[in-house]
């Protein structure tokens, strides 16, 4: 597994010696850098049914926490226990689903995030108090949701039946999708960059929706690390539709994300 990246949910760290008044000033050591592509941490949602976390806070592994949760994989108990741990808001929304596989997913990638911002802050999961940006368009009240503990970042995004959870001491953003079919691609191509337009027409047939599918994720984890969401003009931006992305912008990192096949992730990261 990447440096960098944890293998399971983890809990606090050992405590380092205390720093006393005679240390020297120290710098602190540069973050990692990224794996050309990320494997995220399997999530056991079954810890939701422990209640809040034994210990916390704990600081952010830099530089970066990703982790996906499978929704087909919970059982009945799980999803009744990740249901409950849900705020008014997000149960009504759940609610709304008229199947019942898009209000699993739902309910699964909502308690997911709780789940794992719930270790980092010791708050309990039902108890975080998540709040809205402004929206990037109108100004609204319905923006990305944001913690009020300063440092912490994170992105959601599920598609399927996948969800990925983002978590950064910087401004990130996740988007995992399935692959695109072909209807979708060509409805969408005006989202592309012109030169990822270009790349595309020149690849076979069979394998544009996959390429289609790199380039949307990239461009989705990017716009939603910035705050803006498709508010900013995807085509605006070129991450590639190749083998891996292009970084968009001075300071800004994208990495694809390993994912089960029919599917394709990746996470946009702030750097300086």
């Amino acid at each position: 597994m990447p440096e960098g990246l944890p293998g399971r949910l983890p809990g606090p760290s050992a405590h380092d010696p205390p720093a006393t008044s005679t240390s020297p000033p120290t710098v602190p050591a540069p973050a990692p850098a990224l794996p050309q592509r990320l494997c995220p941490a399997v999530l056991d949602l079954s810890g939701l049914r422990d209640g809040p976390p034994a210990q916390g806070p704990r600081a952010l592994r830099a530089p970066l926490e990703l982790y996906l949760a499978r929704v087909a994989e919970q059982d009945a108990q799980t999803l009744r226990h990740a249901r409950e741990v849900l705020d008014g808001e997000e149960r009504a929304r759940a609610r709304a689903f008229r199947h019942d596989r898009d209000r699993d997913a739902y309910v699964v990638a909502h308690a997911a995030l709780r789940g794992v911002l719930s270790v980092v802050t010791g708050v309990r999961a039902d108890a975080l108090p998540l709040t809205r940006e402004p929206c990037a368009g109108c100004g609204g009240p319905h923006g990305r949701p944001v913690l009020p503990t300063p440092g912490v970042h994170f992105s959601l995004s599920h598609s399927g039946g996948l969800v990925l959870v983002a978590l950064a001491p910087a401004p990130v953003g996740v988007d995992v999708e399935e692959l695109a079919t072909v209807k979708v691609m060509l409805s969408a191509q005006s989202a592309l960059h012109r030169a990822e337009a270009d790349e595309l027409a020149q690849l076979p047939a069979y394998s544009r929706p996959a390429a289609f599918t790199r380039a949307w994720v990239r461009k989705e984890a990017y716009l939603k690390g910035l705050g803006t969401g498709l508010v900013r003009d995807p085509a605006l931006d070129y991450l590639g539709t190749g083998p891996a992305p292009t970084d968009p912008a001075p300071g800004w990192t994208v990495r694809d994300v390993l994912v089960p096949s029919g599917y394709a992730a990746a996470v946009g990261l702030r750097t300086c």
